[in-house]
């Protein structure tokens, strides 16, 4: 995991420049930690981006209790998995690390709302669609079990009309989103949020 190292070591140094209390983490890989405008996307939930580019469902679980150890989150938005399957973990060892790293938010904060964004489909990654699909079966079968976790889908908003990865929301490295494929992730996890809070 030491190849993690300098990207935590960021996000250690930037909890003392922050000048609110945030209520909700954005934590996962390099889908989050390049969100553009992910601050004023989600300025209501006074949001902090936990991201660390190339992160693992699982160097999610290593680094948690050493990057939370300065918050105290009221909700916590997670997207990771897309990395862990790319350099071959099954979807099982992947649900794993989902299910750690759900016990050390419950050990950490108690039943706060957990939101995971699916694994989404991406160009590069078309070898694999299969596992992804899995995956993302595995981790919502696990979530609709527990009322304080939510799921949101994105896999199916990013297919184009032949069911494969939509090249008009990705990077040309067809692995990274764009600004478009960001305003779809916004909509979508904004709608689910809203419908959250809603129910409250």
């Amino acid at each position: 995991m030491f190849w993690y190292e300098d990207e935590v070591k960021r996000l250690e140094s930037e909890r003392p420049g922050l000048m609110y209390v945030p209520r909700t983490v954005f934590y996962g890989s390099s889908s989050i930690r390049l969100w553009p405008n992910l601050y004023t996307d989600f300025k209501e939930l006074q949001p902090v981006n936990l991201g660390f580019g190339g992160s693992t469902l699982a160097a999610c679980v290593w680094y948690f209790d050493r990057i939370f150890s300065l918050y105290n989150p009221e909700l916590v938005i997670l997207y990771a998995g897309d990395n862990d399957l790319g350099d071959g973990r099954h979807p099982e060892e992947v649900f794993i690390s989902f299910k750690l790293l759900v016990s050390k938010i419950r050990e950490r904060f108690g039943d706060i709302p957990v939101f995971f964004i699916s694994i989404k489909p991406s160009i590069c990654r078309h070898n694999i669609t299969n596992q992804i699909k899995y995956t993302n079966h595995i981790i919502h079968n696990e979530i609709i079990k527990d009322p304080s976790l939510h799921y949101i889908d994105i896999y199916n908003e990013m297919l184009n009309d032949y069911g494969h990865p939509n090249q008009h929301f990705f990077l040309s490295d067809g692995l990274h989103l764009n600004e478009t494929g960001y305003e779809l992730w916004k909509n979508i996890v904004s709608i689910n949020i809203n419908y959250f809070f809603k129910l409250l």
